[in-house]
């Protein structure tokens, strides 16, 4: 029985520093099925041609110039269905959190070993969020004053999109649920950050689990 065919993950890599940025992307393209492109600069990876859309981009959130967060921010108005991890230093509960809020999906330390960050970059394929608890409680409870609940205006479909989501399925595996193409699903999820008026999955995520 033959093997199915194994997918590329496009990874982009956006860090100050060459010698973490040229380290880390050696090791990561020596994994198999890992793409991995670095730039230097929020203003590099903003300028990337739409069609080099990366499936995971490893976010230094210390930038010099446009830093991690605006670039998070501009780069899922680009390509909102591409998964944003920040990498930092030290846990900044604030900088991490706002991060989120622009669209990113989680985070790692700059300590991580590749095998650390292999894993969080498969999780996050997956549809999960590595981060720790306290930062995720400080996600959740940030939508909690918001009324009325958007969510209100999606269509049947895009509540079926949304409710898959949620259990942390991908785009074509969502796509394979409901008999429809992935370009269909990702239509759907563009209107569904849209609607909920967030800007990433973590957020898209927790709108559909609130009742």
């Amino acid at each position: 029985m033959n093997s199915p065919a194994l997918v590329e993950v496009r990874i982009l890599m956006i860090d100050d520093h060459a010698d973490y940025r040229n380290g880390v992307g050696f090791l990561l393209n020596t994994v198999k099925g890992f793409k991995c492109t670095t730039v230097a600069s929020a203003e590099e990876a903003m300028g990337l041609p739409l069609e080099d859309k990366p499936d995971v981009v490893l976010m230094d959130i210390r930038l010099p110039g446009a830093d991690g967060i605006e670039c998070t921010r501009h780069l899922k108005k680009r390509w909102p269905t591409t998964h944003v991890i920040m990498c930092t230093v030290h846990e900044d509960d604030d900088k991490i959190f706002k991060a989120l809020r622009s669209g990113a999906v989680g985070y790692l330390l700059k300590r991580s070993t590749v095998e650390e960050i292999r894993e969080a970059i498969e999780q996050v394929l997956r549809g999960g969020s590595p981060m720790s608890p306290a930062i995720a409680r400080r996600v959740v409870s940030s939508f909690e004053v918001r009324s009325p609940d958007p969510s209100d205006a999606l269509t049947a479909r895009e509540q079926d999109v949304l409710d898959w989501m949620v259990t942390g399925l991908r785009d074509k595996e969502i796509a394979d649920k409901l008999g429809v193409s992935v370009n269909t699903v990702r239509t759907h999820v563009r209107n569904i950050y849209e609607k909920l008026q967030v800007q990433g999955r973590v957020e898209a995520i927790t709108r559909g689990q609130r009742g």
